[in-house]
């Protein structure tokens, strides 16, 4: 079934930005019918930017200075 593409506005870009890859779906399911040439491109933004997340994670935390096992709190 093809639905009539009319021209979505670039705010939708937004969403996955924000709200990473659960952004991306949810513009994705709702671009799909009428531009689905940028519903996918908000869903390729959305896990690019978790993917993106991880990598930043993985390289920050080792960075992070250790906690001491008590925590320095005299109980």
């Amino acid at each position: 079934m093809s639905y009539p593409e009319k021209p979505r506005s670039n705010a939708w870009f937004l969403l996955p930005i924000f709200f990473g890859v659960i952004g991306g779906i949810i513009a994705f399911f709702i671009l799909r019918r009428d531009d689905l040439p940028k519903a996918k491109n908000c869903l390729y933004i959305g896990i690019a930017f978790m993917i993106f997340g991880i990598i930043l994670n993985i390289l920050i935390a080792p960075s992070v200075p250790g906690l001491d096992p008590g925590f320095n709190v005299n109980v």
